[in-house]
């Protein structure tokens, strides 16, 4: 009866903090083939580094969500970033869609992707690929779910010019409009889809 009380309680807090239980269980390994403005980049996501983040990428991917995203924040030796709904209204519909928090596994190194976070239990939609050596990220929540396999040229070609310039609380309410008025060189994502295994 106590084991009971505690899901209940613990489902509760996890409603309550705006974390869902998690998304739908994707594959075990999948590839995602990311067409940009600057050419392609192919991930290799593997489930079981991180399995709930392994399975929201999955979940994004599948909804179409990354397409249009603009790269808002480019760190150079440090990470691309991505992940904000050029759309306010879909940006809007995943920003409380946050997902519970996997333990540390691998390590942040060079072309890895992760979710960026604001603190415990934040993971959303937004995500980067580590361009240097980030281990010291390995004990701060930035749990790699996959890697770039091919393509790490065009993911370190793309424009850094703006570094961290782009407001991403503008970004989420004006969308697109704004980065395309005030950063017009940002590369983005044409399309993201599943590589046929």
């Amino acid at each position: 009866m106590k084991n009971r009380y505690s899901a209940a309680a613990l489902a509760a807090l996890l409603i309550a903090s705006g974390c869902s239980s998690g998304p739908p269980r994707g594959p075990d390994r999948y590839r995602v083939k990311f067409e940009t403005s600057k050419g392609d980049f192919n991930v290799e996501v593997i489930r079981n580094w991180s399995p709930l983040g392994a399975d929201r990428f999955h979940e994004l991917v599948k909804e179409g969500f990354y397409d249009g995203n603009r790269f808002f924040r480019i760190v150079p030796g440090f990470v691309v970033q991505w992940g904000i709904h050029g759309d306010p209204a879909v940006a809007a519909r995943w920003e409380n869609r946050r997902i519970p928090d996997d333990p540390a596994g691998m390590t942040n190194s060079p072309a890895t992707i992760c979710y960026a976070t604001n603190g415990p239990e934040s993971r959303t939609t937004q995500v980067f690929i580590n361009l240097g050596n980030n281990a010291r990220l390995d004990n701060q929540g930035f749990t790699p779910f996959g890697r770039v396999t091919e393509g790490m040229s065009v993911v370190a070609s793309l424009y850094a010019g703006y570094g961290e310039g782009p407001n991403q609380g503008r970004i989420r309410a004006e969308g697109n409009a704004y980065l395309e008025r005030e950063f017009p060189r940002l590369d983005y994502i044409k399309r993201a889809s599943f590589i046929e295994q």
